[in-house]
């Protein structure tokens, strides 16, 4: 298999809810919800850089698509990893997300590996780190 992860898809419990968290409150750019005429089909995507687009889709409709039971245990079983430029904006966007309604799991610190970062739960659960990493670099 080569490279080429193009989509991450966060199953969500309420696509409005997960758009205006996302949208609104972390500041990511969308079309908003599409797909809306198709039965199962609302999906909300969000561009992120050049190669990586992150969908938003209701977990009935996803357990659905792929043939699965809807679960709603979504908590630490992967983890999002969002680099950027310093310790300051891992700061800047730890609050952003608290302000929109996330819930952190472990405020920002100096990490072992030499980093620095902060967990947080989306309001689905989903787990994300935001980290500054001295040997990354991030484009803009």
């Amino acid at each position: 298999m080569r490279p080429r992860i193009k989509v991450i898809t966060l199953a969500v419990n309420d696509l409005q809810k997960s758009l205006a968290f996302y949208r609104d409150g972390m500041g990511l750019p969308t079309e908003g919800i599409i797909g809306e005429q198709f039965e199962d089909g609302a999906v909300v995507f969000f561009h992120m850089g050049k190669e990586l687009i992150l969908a938003l889709y209701p977990a009935t409709s996803l357990a659905k698509d792929a043939k699965i039971s809807a679960t709603q245990t979504r908590l630490g079983a992967v983890s999002i990893g969002h680099i950027v430029k310093s310790k300051d904006e891992v700061d800047t966007v730890m609050k952003q997300a608290e302000d929109a309604g996330a819930v952190v799991t472990d405020p920002a610190s100096d990490r072992f590996w030499g980093g620095y970062s902060g967990y947080f739960h989306d309001p689905d659960g989903h787990l994300w780190e935001i980290a500054w990493n001295p040997q990354w670099t991030v484009d803009d």
